[in-house]
């Protein structure tokens, strides 16, 4: 069986969850049966890999206009790399795409070597309205690319129950056309363990609690309920924000200006680390958290909250989209409910309200110490059953043969 992969991200150019993704199931893919399955990968960058049964080449092309300023610049490097993708395969039995950033040359090479296109829905843009402050126009684009290629998909992974009903109801793919099969996590690599001198290396003081949140600055991960809640967080208690990569140089002031007031606010101290924390040192971290805290108003899956709970640390998120897949309430870890401003709307109809929840949720726990130790333990049980990227891969490869 020959699988093309496309995508965006692939180590070292990983930023988020479809990154993880992608990197850890192509990994047990390669494993599963090495005589039988061959795995390329096209990605966005300057990769070149070879090793027995598994190809990642990158494409790290770029478009200049002679005439004018490059007017959507983003949107016509993402495409004339998928030209140059389209390019790059003679065979295919499976073509399988992560995010619009490959819709488009998931299509064209379905037409032009035959191959079953997969999709796995990582994210939907109809839900993502707040992509319009990144990309402007170019938003109708990648929604349009991204219909399309639903409309063409001979098949849907999908991360989440959640998901598989919003790729049915939004694009009307047949429900017999996708499958749910979730994120994993590394359960090998993330792993409890805490070195005091990663945190004081970061300005945590390892013998205080901390609240933790680990995310990108930007609409989606709703760290800007998480920042306006802290005022309203009653236990004495650091708060954490490994928070960086920000959308648009617009939120990064939003935040700026919140964090600012919180700190004028609470006596609680905020440490906002405004960078990417190298691997070894996040699990650290994670490890010694009392509580993760994920208060995003859009989470297909949320790879973020198996890394916590692999580390032992329970979590506190919004119940919205995949989540409830993996934070069992009351066992380990808390929902807190989001209730829209209305049909199609991303924002808590009341954010001050949604905040406060937060904070309320948050303080319930680390008021109750041996019901975190407790729940710390059954978020890693939960996490070592269900959630192994071996056991992923192997799904995955099931999905692909019964298309075939």
């Amino acid at each position: 069986m020959k699988v093309v992969i496309l995508t965006n991200e692939y180590p070292p150019n990983v930023y988020g969850g479809a990154g993880v993704h992608v990197q850890y199931l192509v990994r047990e893919l390669a494993k599963l049966e090495e005589n039988a399955v061959t795995v390329k990968v096209l990605c966005f960058g300057d990769q070149e890999i070879q090793h027995r049964n598994l190809q990642v080449r990158g494409v790290d092309l770029d478009l200049r206009c002679t005439d004018h300023e490059m007017l959507h610049p983003e949107l016509l490097r993402t495409l004339i790399r998928e030209v140059a993708m389209t390019g790059s395969v003679d065979a295919a039995d499976i073509i399988h795409c992560h995010t619009w950033y490959t819709h488009l040359a998931g299509c064209l090479l379905k037409q032009l070597v035959g191959g079953r296109l997969v999709l796995t829905t990582h994210s939907l843009e109809p839900h993502r309205p707040w992509k319009r402050e990144q990309l402007g126009t170019a938003y109708n684009a990648s929604s349009w690319m991204e219909k399309t290629a639903y409309e063409n998909a001979d098949g849907v992974i999908a991360v989440s129950q959640s998901m598989s009903n919003d790729v049915h109801d939004l694009y009307g793919v047949p429900l017999d056309k996708i499958r749910v099969i979730h994120n994993g996590i590394d359960i090998e690599e993330y792993q409890p363990g805490v070195d005091l001198e990663v945190l004081s290396c970061y300005g945590i003081n390892p013998g205080k609690r901390f609240i933790l949140f680990v995310g990108r600055i930007t609409r989606q991960k709703g760290i800007l309920h998480l920042v306006n809640a802290v005022p309203h967080i009653r236990t004495n208690v650091q708060i954490v924000l490994c928070a960086g990569a920000a959308d648009t140089a617009a939120i990064e002031q939003e935040m700026s200006n919140a964090v600012a007031l919180a700190r004028k606010k609470s006596r609680n101290e905020i440490i906002w680390i405004p960078q990417v924390v190298p691997k070894p040192e996040i699990i650290s971290i994670y490890s010694a958290a009392a509580l993760f805290v994920c208060p995003s108003i859009y989470e297909p899956f949320g790879i973020i909250n198996l890394e916590a709970m692999a580390c032992g640390t329970p979590v506190v998120a919004s119940a919205v989209g995949g989540i409830p897949d993996i934070v069992v309430p009351e066992e380990t870890g808390l929902l807190v409910p989001f209730d829209r401003a209305g049909p199609g709307n991303s924002e808590p109809g009341d954010p001050g309200q949604y905040s406060r929840d937060l904070a309320s949720a948050i303080d319930s726990l680390l008021n109750a110490p041996e019901k975190i130790e407790l729940m710390g333990k059954k978020a890693r049980e939960q996490v070592e059953q269900f959630f192994s990227w071996k056991s992923i891969a192997r799904q995955t490869l099931d999905f692909y043969r019964d298309l075939l």
